[in-house]
């Protein structure tokens, strides 16, 4: 395997793995804390509640991007960033040292966004905000929530493309929407300019300009390649060794997605079925949460399989639909009713 191709999946790996990890390790001190946003955990409405709370977000942003209101999106999600890592600090930290932490994030996100500053705060807001859900939806709820995701996010990457619309719309925003995956230490995001990024579909008669990433909400991932007919990626950037570009971009809400029903699993089954695996940092492992991981990772690697080709794609699809299997395999395994690992 290329040596650049490597490092890049590598690194995708690892920015789930912290996502996932962090979250865990957040479940019980958020529950705690008294971070849990619903009454009713097991209703399944609070899925389709949020669902609708995303495609009005989705209509906003991509409303906002058409009527030139690109710095409120951006400052939206920098004030985000910063509230969630507040979420994440201060279940740690004294009250103005969090704070204080939380603007930093914050601060770094609108004076230097370089990849790795960018994924940071991602990787921060991803696990705060997977153990938030994590703990308000049950498994019932989460299992809704991916399943529904999954099946928009392809029709709003392969049917009506609109996710497409709304990734070219936050990719010279620097903002922590979409997850910066460089195949080289040396590549700077800040220096990329996406001049001459466009996608060519396979039925399109007219090539249409895009950026080479994947979804900004939800879940397209994608990336440029060197190869004839394949998307640039890398704007004015020379062409890598061997076709492979400098970095692609996965949406942030792929990381997020799943690991909302890995945190689920870990927190809702009863623990009489699925005890704690006794991992030191995280007493939240259970069997079943580590095979939805395990499942993630498969769908992970999948996505990322076709993304290198140099075409965008829905990643929920994958993600999701590995983690709910990896889920319910290891609940199985735990000897848990089917109808009780799904919440009925």
């Amino acid at each position: 395997m290329r040596t650049r191709v490597a490092f890049g999946i590598g690194l995708a790996t690892l920015v789930f793995l912290l996502v996932q990890l962090g979250a865990l390790a957040l479940v019980p001190t958020f529950y705690d804390a008294g971070y849990q946003t619903v009454e009713d955990p097991t209703d399944p409405t609070n899925s389709l509640v949020y669902i609708g709370a995303i495609l009005v977000a989705t209509a906003v942003m991509l409303a906002a991007f058409k009527y030139d209101f690109d710095w409120a999106v951006r400052a939206l999600v920098v004030v985000t960033s910063g509230m969630l890592s507040w979420y994440v600090f201060s279940v740690f930290l004294p009250g103005l040292v969090a704070v204080g932490a939380a603007l930093v994030v914050a601060g770094a996100l609108v004076a230097y966004p370089e990849w790795y500053v960018i994924d940071t705060a991602g990787v921060l807001m991803g696990a705060g905000a997977a153990a938030l859900f994590g703990i308000s939806f049950g498994l019932l709820p989460a299992v809704v929530l991916l399943t529904v995701l999954a099946v928009y996010d392809a029709i709003s990457v392969y049917g009506t493309e609109h996710m497409l619309d709304l990734a070219e719309g936050v990719m010279d925003l620097n903002i922590p929407v979409v997850l910066v995956i460089p195949t080289t230490l040396s590549y700077s995001l800040l220096d990329d300019d996406f001049a001459d990024a466009n996608d060519v579909h396979e039925d399109a008669r007219t090539p249409r300009p895009r950026p080479p990433a994947g979804d900004s909400v939800e879940s397209a991932a994608g990336t440029g390649g060197d190869d004839e007919g394949r998307a640039a990626a890398d704007g004015d950037a020379a062409p890598a060794e061997d076709g492979v570009r400098d970095a692609f971009f996965i949406g942030l809400g792929d990381a997020v997605m799943p690991t909302v029903m890995v945190a689920s699993a870990a927190f809702f089954l009863p623990k009489t079925l699925a005890p704690s695996l006794g991992v030191p940092g995280l007493p939240a492992l259970t069997l079943p949460a580590l095979t939805a991981m395990l499942g993630t990772f498969a769908g992970l690697f999948a996505l990322l399989a076709l993304v290198l080709k140099g075409r965008a794609h829905a990643g929920l699809p994958l993600l999701n639909g590995g983690t709910i299997g990896g889920y319910l395999l290891g609940a199985t395994l735990s000897g848990v009713p089917v109808l009780t690992a799904l919440g009925l």
